[in-house]
């Protein structure tokens, strides 16, 4: 967690980026995109007679079963696993897990649903899920009460937070006394520890769950070594509350987690890149790798196109590309040295090896669009077009 506090109005930011970081959007313009994307979620939230809210309402159902401890207990059929990823309400912490793999996790450990719940001042908190898989650790905390805000994460600004060069009407509106804010925000920064001990992580995201209303999430993504079993705590607090919020779980996996150093290196000209570390998990994979000077052009990326920093897929013995969780889009010039740490979806079981393809995007620099971006021919989105640099690619052998 972060040593010092960060104001909210730059969180709500941090957010906002992310999430356009793993948007498909132009990089030209992107206020009219970002309007109607809030605009269409906020139409999907008040619509009453859709398959949506249908579909909620079975996902309530679904989690009032969850509540009697049948995740926690390992009771989950692959049918059930599937339905848990495509219901609305059942929350992000299940992003890019396929049912096999949420079976497995339960099964491992890895996934639970402790359901414990904490009730102040007519607030119920209840932390209802709990991922570690020993490279990241993600948990989600539900909120229920009467009249409860809109959105779960607080808007208001500390009051002694330094805004000297912020709009002042905004200022004012998000500058408020403790006693004045509006009941029912979760605060930032909640307290997470680890038998006892503080977690400080550098990697770290805490905010609304998008694909569950009244619900927050939280993900450590660089925790170091941490043990197969110990004790998580979770400190929270809520606007209009006196009282904190305390939760006490145990966390016990049986950790089958492959890990591989190469420490090799593959270098195109003046590029090189060094890979440190492989880890895979039965819901994660991790790639850190250290890079170094200007990253290689084609012929198409030059003139008035350029090439963006350089990217990593991860592709398993069988061609199957593993998805990114997080990717990020960056409106400058690349950098001449990166220390790349990424999360990537699960490796299939008895993956022998993995090939490391770098590439790169090409962008227009007088506006920073992306070449190739949008809908494909299968419908499916398109993050831009890929120039693969065959020179660089490493296969990594897995020690199963």
């Amino acid at each position: 967690m972060d040593k010092h506090p960060i104001p909210p109005y730059e969180r709500e930011m941090d957010q906002l980026e992310n999430w356009i970081n793993e948007s498909v959007m132009p990089r030209g313009s992107m206020s009219d995109q970002i309007m109607k994307e809030i605009e269409k979620r906020a139409m999907q939230r008040k619509t009453t007679k859709s398959k949506f809210a249908k579909r909620a309402v079975l996902a309530a159902s679904v989690v009032g079963i969850l509540g009697a401890g049948v995740v926690g207990a390992g009771f989950i059929s692959p049918t059930m696993a599937a339905t848990l990823k495509q219901i609305p309400g059942i929350g992000s912490i299940f992003y890019g897990l396929s049912s096999d793999e949420i079976q497995t996790a339960v099964d491992k450990g890895i996934l639970s649903h402790p359901n414990e719940s904490v009730t102040h001042d007519g607030i119920t908190l209840t932390l209802s899920d709990v991922l570690y898989d020993g490279t990241r650790l993600s948990f989600s905390i539900e909120r229920k009460g009467e009249n409860m805000p809109e959105t779960s994460m607080s808007p208001y600004l500390p009051m002694d937070a330094i805004t000297e060069n912020s709009d002042e009407e905004w200022v004012k509106k998000h500058k408020v006394p403790e006693k004045d804010q509006l009941k029912g925000y979760f605060k930032f920064h909640p307290e997470v520890l680890i038998n006892g001990k503080k977690v400080d992580s550098d990697l770290y995201s805490y905010g609304d769950d998008p694909e569950k209303k009244n619900s927050v999430v939280g993900e450590f993504m660089q925790l170091g070594s941490l043990p197969d079993e110990f004790e998580l705590t979770v400190k929270t607090s809520m606007t209009g509350v006196n009282e904190p919020y305390e939760f006490k779980v145990p966390v016990k996996i049986d950790n089958t987690m492959i890990v591989v150093q190469p420490n090799e290196t593959k270098t195109s000209s003046n590029f090189s890149y060094t890979v440190k570390e492989l880890k895979s998990t039965s819901t994660t994979t991790r790639l850190v790798l250290d890079s170094t000077g200007e990253v290689p052009a084609s012929q198409e990326q030059t003139g008035e196109y350029a090439p963006t920093m350089m990217y990593y897929d991860i592709v398993d013995d069988q061609g199957n590309i593993l998805e990114q969780r997080k990717f990020g889009y960056f409106n400058s010039k690349p950098k001449t040295e990166y220390h790349v740490d990424e999360l990537y979806d699960a490796l299939k079981p008895n993956t022998k090896y993995v090939t490391i393809k770098p590439f790169t995007l090409t962008v227009k620099p007088a506006d920073w669009s992306i070449v190739g971006e949008g809908k494909g021919a299968d419908g499916k989105l398109k993050r831009g077009d890929k120039t693969y640099i065959k020179e660089l690619e490493m296969k990594i052998p897995l020690n199963n």
